[in-house]
């Protein structure tokens, strides 16, 4: 995983790695839009952005949850949105653009080192 470092805090972005992922099924998904395999595309969306957005949850940076939020109920396959296939099409490359901001900027700050102060006081 990537490691940020700054001002004493080590960050992760977790959320880069399903992100990217995201993208890979969100674009390939485009294949399937109409088929019967379509649903297999929105149960792996669906979970991979409750995962993206648990790791949002996570990192407090709120501003970001409803990205993976609306992607989940979108692409939900329980209750499934009827919707034409262009449309489809469309939100597939939105879906993509919302994995690689949220991807990129949710980070995870990491606690230091039992033993060792995070730059603070003792």
């Amino acid at each position: 995983m990537p490691v940020i470092k700054g001002r004493g805090v080590e960050a992760r972005r977790l959320a880069l790695a399903p992100g990217l992922l995201g993208i890979i099924v969100a674009l390939l998904g485009i294949i399937a839009i109409g088929s019967e395999f379509f649903f297999i595309v929105r149960l792996v969306l669906t979970v991979i952005a409750l995962i993206i957005g648990w790791f949002t949850f996570q990192s407090r940076q709120w501003w970001w949850l409803p990205l993976p939020i609306l992607i989940a109920v979108t692409w939900n396959p329980v209750v499934p949105f009827v919707l034409d296939d262009p449309l489809w099409l469309a939100l597939h490359y939105l879906a993509a653009a919302g994995f690689i901001v949220v991807g990129v900027a949710v980070k995870v700050a990491e606690a230091p080192p039992a033993g060792q102060s995070g730059g603070g006081r003792p």
